[in-house]
């Protein structure tokens, strides 16, 4: 079944006088429309790349032939990357059961491991006790000139050599970079092309947080079992609204981009919450954030995103959007799981005073908070969106990237910003290595 999408709760009717009208949403979806013509004829001109991607399958094979490779006599499995070079595989790998607690621990060889954050102690620990001699590694930059991987690469390096194991670097790494263009140098291949490494070329015209339909999210997804060519059918099945021309209350991502330009036009709420239940979405909620993040603040503008995980976080952070300030919109990823997980003897149930536990399973506990939490946020004059899929799964998973990719895209053209750039970013960049030099 399709991602289905519910905005009840997040109009005055519902919510009371933080809600929107509806009146005010439906001026803000009006101009949306532009912005579909304008995604419409960039998916047919080419003119982002992005939007190609769902139909593709010619690159397929090569992304498995690479992740057959990387796990071939494997005991491990890096990825060197930051940011978009990273969430989008955790968030892909994840679905398939990497990262989640006890169970991750135990999948099969190889083990999959993302270096995302450059820590001195993490990276000299992590080259410590990894069996080099059977680890291999994807390195991914797509300029291959991003600081914290190639210092990550190059510790790397300095530990195969320590190893002994120089002489088959070409053996243990893939790197994942913009095409070679004469004249312009990348620091990536060139460092590592002497050693023989292998080289996928990193689509130029698709961004790190927009890439986790390309190699860069694929390879690692496959490395741990996930349906690839259902990841990209799902990322069809988000696109196909804004393709066929459909008005956009029947996009759901024009009506969710809306949503959250309305309230902040007309509630002053800039502040989103993704609320997603399960331990497969943690990884989500944080590429999300990334997404919305980078993509939208920018020229005094957008919206703060901020992740949160069901159950655990209505133990924490649901105190404070439940009785703090009435400033945030929340959007509530759910799924069918009741009946799901193992069920509870009935004799321990009322042994320990919970009766209404008997005979039910752990499923259908959480299935009764998915929807109370949301009841609860709007009787709290909270508003909030349900995006629910029947299940979590590879085609699910693409469904859901493809619909916040577009969401944030739409977005960025209703507030004038550019949702491809990160200049505030880059100028910090610049400085690092200013002082860096100077140290």
């Amino acid at each position: 079944m399709p991602l289905k999408q519910t905005i009840d709760t997040c109009f005055d009717v519902e919510v009371g006088e933080t809600g929107l009208t509806r009146a005010e949403f439906e001026a803000v979806l009006a101009r949306t429309e532009p912005v579909l013509v304008w995604l419409r004829e960039a998916r047919e001109t080419g003119a982002l790349p992005l939007l190609s991607l769902p139909a593709k399958t010619a690159d397929l094979a090569g992304i498995r032939e690479a992740a057959d490779w990387l796990a071939d006599g494997s005991t491990d499995v890096l990825v060197l990357g930051t940011g978009g070079s990273s969430l989008g595989g955790q968030t892909l790998a994840q679905v398939a059961g990497w990262h989640l607690p006890v169970s991750g621990d135990f999948r099969p060889a190889p083990r999959l491991h993302f270096l995302d954050n450059l820590d001195p102690h993490g990276l000299a620990e992590a080259l410590a006790v990894l069996p080099l001699a059977t680890t291999r590694a994807i390195v991914v930059s797509k300029s291959g000139g991003t600081g914290e991987t190639l210092m990550q690469t190059m510790a790397l390096l300095a530990a195969y050599e320590d190893a002994g194991l120089k002489g088959a670097i070409g053996e243990r790494l893939l790197g994942l970079s913009e095409p070679a263009v004469s004249g312009k140098l990348n620091k990536l291949r060139k460092l590592l092309e002497p050693f023989g490494v292998r080289f996928h070329d990193h689509d130029p015209g698709v961004g790190g947080r927009f890439a986790a339909l390309t190699n860069v999210g694929l390879i690692p997804a496959a490395l741990v079992g996930l349906d690839v060519a259902a990841v990209r059918a799902g990322a069809a099945r988000a696109l196909a609204p804004v393709r066929d021309k459909a008005a956009p209350g029947a996009v759901p991502s024009a009506v969710g981009a809306a949503l959250a330009v309305a309230y902040a036009e007309a509630r002053g709420i800039t502040q989103n919450v993704l609320l997603a239940y399960g331990d497969r979405t943690e990884r989500l909620t944080r590429w999300y954030v990334q997404l919305w993040a980078e993509s939208l603040g920018k020229q005094g503008r957008g919206m703060t995103p901020i992740p949160a995980v069901g159950p655990v976080d209505q133990h924490s952070q649901l105190q404070l959007f439940l009785d703090g300030p009435a400033d945030k919109l929340f959007t509530v990823v759910t799924t069918d799981v009741a009946d799901k997980g193992p069920r509870i003897d009935p004799a321990l149930a009322a042994e320990a005073g919970q009766a209404e536990f008997g005979g039910r399973t752990v499923g259908d506990f959480v299935a009764s908070q998915q929807r109370a939490t949301v009841e609860t946020l709007a009787r709290n004059a909270r508003p909030v969106r349900v995006l629910h899929a029947s299940a979590l799964d590879a085609e699910r998973i693409g469904e859901l990237m493809m619909h916040f990719m577009l969401e944030t895209i739409i977005a960025a053209h209703l507030i004038g910003v550019d949702a491809f750039d990160q200049p505030a970013v880059e100028e910090g960049k610049v400085l690092a290595r200013t002082y860096l030099e100077g140290m």
